[in-house]
């Protein structure tokens, strides 16, 4: 995918860096030298430029590119009006990092769908970190709900899922299991981590399984407390 990404400051560079490492062609945009010098051989292209002047737009290959991700993080207008000159580019998907609930709103009129805050949702997952104990990774759906992979408590080995009634004494849902399984073509008897696909109520927990769980964000941590001793 071609990406031009507007804004090299942490959040900019960062984001540049892994979707580069992740196989992508990356545009890097930004109108200090000393933030384009820092990634100029990291990255196959970085420009200097003003992302307010338009006409320095015929310099990017913007009319081939997928996805403009706006990343400006000091300056409310110049993100609002970079963001207005992207929106000219139909072919273009649009991701614009907001700094303020006045800024939500502009770009929600403006028609931008993708709308991101890194400092909010990097808080949100240090919360979590902090709050919820033995958890290994949140994905955030919304302000009171998340999926969250969680170590199986030793007190669920060699029961059915069903028997555990999961829903009904800790109001969380399980989705899915990630277990390691015995990798087939190794001679030596290693194991790979896999999802193990759709869960029924007769699903065997064993020791070692990551369950995947989606709950409101107080239920979660309920049942996390709850589980806290019967961990190994």
């Amino acid at each position: 995918m071609k990406i031009i990404i507007i804004g090299l400051g942490n959040f900019g560079r960062s984001l540049a860096l892994n979707l580069t490492d992740n196989g992508h062609e990356v545009f890097g945009i930004d109108h200090k030298m000393e933030k384009v010098d820092l990634l100029k051989d990291h990255i196959a292209n970085v420009v200097c430029m003003d992302a307010n002047n338009e006409a320095a737009y015929k310099v990017l290959p913007i009319q081939q590119a997928n996805l403009g991700i706006v990343a400006i993080g000091e300056n409310e207008g110049a993100s609002i009006v970079t963001t207005a000159i992207l929106k000219k580019y139909k072919n273009l998907r649009i991701v614009s990092r907001s700094l303020s609930k006045i800024h939500d709103t502009i770009l929600e009129a403006m028609g931008i769908n993708d709308i991101i805050h890194p400092e909010q949702d990097a808080a949100f997952r240090l919360t979590k970190q902090i709050s919820f104990n033995y958890a290994l990774d949140y994905f955030r759906v919304d302000n009171k709900h998340s999926i969250a992979e969680v170590f199986s408590p030793s007190s669920f080995n060699g029961k059915s899922v069903k028997s555990l009634k999961l829903t009904q004494k800790y109001s969380v849902s399980l989705i899915t299991i990630i277990r390691d399984i015995i990798n087939p073509i190794s001679s030596k008897g290693t194991y790979t981590r896999k999802v193990i696909g759709l869960v029924t109520g007769d699903t065997i927990l064993k020791k070692g399984d990551i369950l995947t769980l989606f709950g409101s964000n107080k239920s979660i941590m309920n049942f996390l407390k709850d589980k806290n001793s019967n961990y190994d």
